[in-house]
């Protein structure tokens, strides 16, 4: 937990933004494993930790903008519940923990909002995700569950995407923390899939435990494949064997609940072959090509562009396409070797705020999404802005089921080499991913560097 200020500066903001009516901001629960008392690990609500602090189960905030009040509610432990959680302080003791004066059980919280919407006073939420919480909100707006996401305030979301999308010095060094431990499992990553025979799911598991043992959970299932022409690969039964390239997608959260999110591919065994080599190299020069084109006001949607159209040149070079490449990047052929976007916005989330709808996060009314099949899948497209973090991770994928429909219906005949795509089926594929910070005059990488060139790898697997 940050020092209360920072809770007190975010809601006062938020309070200017939003303007009137009353904010409801829904903690969550715990969900169960397969019986009630066997539950999950706890992930507290992003927007309720941002703006309440608290990574503790069932509470809910509420910020009356036109009283300028605060309030926080939950139910205080009795010695049942101290006998299986240990002591916790009180809600009045938490509310004064992060700056709010007022306090009360759900039944305090079930009146004060009956009498807002007797008023008519608006309640403002943003989108539920889990079952129970829409549950929840139904009951205390008295509206059918079915129903609820009509109700979602589309002036808070635009106001909490706002404030979230600038990430404070205070954030950034959590960030770091994340992607610090994030080396340590990319690394072990690297030397476990030097030894041929290996099983994924050795290599995801010690990653996992080093996510446990850096303070936080992984921030999302770790990809971890020999197989990564399918992008999220999430099986990890097969042993590793040479020939074969690992594609590991990880990262974690730290115990402020601050994320990371890398990617490196390393060939089984240690080495490259020439083949690997050529494809993988095509991939880097596309990445380091990025931070050298980020700056404020600069559209991520036209770095993608950038990054992809590099991308098609290697892979003229080596033959797999033809033609004239800035063409072939308008008609979507780049589409059949990186079928997703550049990148995304992270912080309290992975896909930071992606929740709220990615086309409010990523996108805005300067810069629509693209229909187009591959750029349709970018999920930040808008103008860069300093204190953005966001992801950097160009592929390269040979996905059959994919070249044999885009084939079969001669897609982009004119731009890919379909005949030497064809010798590519059994390769799979490579992603290269790192996390960016945008500064004043342009970007800085976050966290320890992560070895990714040709030699370096080859070098730490050796």
């Amino acid at each position: 937990m940050f020092a209360k200020e920072t809770y007190i500066k975010r809601r006062k903001q938020l309070m200017k933004d939003v303007k009137h009516g009353v904010i409801l901001m829904v903690g969550n629960g715990d969900s169960p494993f397969n019986y009630p008392a066997n539950v999950y690990s706890f992930r507290q609500d992003s927007t309720f930790r941002y703006f309440f602090a608290h990574n503790l189960q069932n509470l809910v905030g509420v910020i009356d903008v036109d009283n300028q009040e605060e309030y926080l509610f939950g139910e205080d432990v009795d010695i049942e519940d101290i006998i299986w959680t240990g002591p916790v302080p009180s809600m009045r003791e938490r509310a004064s923990e992060i700056g709010v004066e007022n306090s009360g059980n759900i039944n305090d919280l079930r009146k004060f909002l009956d009498a807002a919407i007797f008023a008519g006073r608006k309640v403002h939420f943003v989108p539920p995700y889990r079952a129970e919480n829409v549950n929840f909100i139904a009951e205390l707006l008295h509206v059918d569950r079915n129903y609820v996401k009509a109700y979602v305030s589309v002036e808070l979301i635009n106001a909490c995407v706002k404030q979230r999308s600038i990430k404070s010095e205070e954030e950034i060094v959590e960030i770091e923390k994340a992607i610090d431990t994030a080396y340590n499992m990319h690394t072990t990553m690297m030397k476990m899939a030097a030894k041929e025979g290996t099983y994924e799911y050795e290599i995801a598991g010690m990653m996992e435990g080093m996510a446990l043992a850096g303070g936080g959970p992984v921030s999302f299932p770790i990809i971890l494949t020999t197989h990564g022409e399918i992008l999220h690969g999430h099986d990890h039964s097969l042993q590793i064997k040479k020939g074969r390239m690992v594609v590991s997608d990880a990262g974690c959260e730290n115990p402020e609940g601050y994320c990371s999110d890398i990617t490196r591919s390393v060939p089984v065994g240690g080495k490259f072959s020439s083949r690997q080599k050529d494809i993988y190299e095509a991939v880097l020069s596309a990445q380091t090509l990025v931070p050298s084109l980020i700056a404020p006001g600069v559209k991520y949607s036209e770095i993608h562009i950038a990054a992809v159209t590099r991308l098609a040149s290697a892979l003229k070079e080596l033959g797999l396409m033809k033609g004239n490449v800035q063409d072939a990047v308008a008609e979507g052929a780049m589409g059949m070797f990186m079928p997703h976007g550049l990148g995304h916005m992270m912080g309290l989330d992975v896909h930071d705020m992606e929740n709220y709808g990615e086309n409010y996060v990523g996108y805005d009314k300067k810069n629509v999404r693209s229909t187009q099949f591959g750029l349709a899948s970018l999920r930040l497209g808008r103008e860069l802005q300093e204190g953005f973090v966001l992801t950097n991770e160009p592929g390269c994928y040979f996905i059959p089921a994919l070249i044999d429909k885009w084939r079969a219906e001669r897609k982009c005949k004119d731009f890919i080499n379909y005949d030497e795509v064809e010798k590519y089926k059994d390769f799979g594929g490579i992603r290269i991913e790192d996390d960016l910070l945008v500064t004043k005059d342009g970007c800085r990488l976050l966290g320890k560097y992560i070895s990714k060139t040709v030699a370096e790898l080859e070098e730490i697997m050796s």
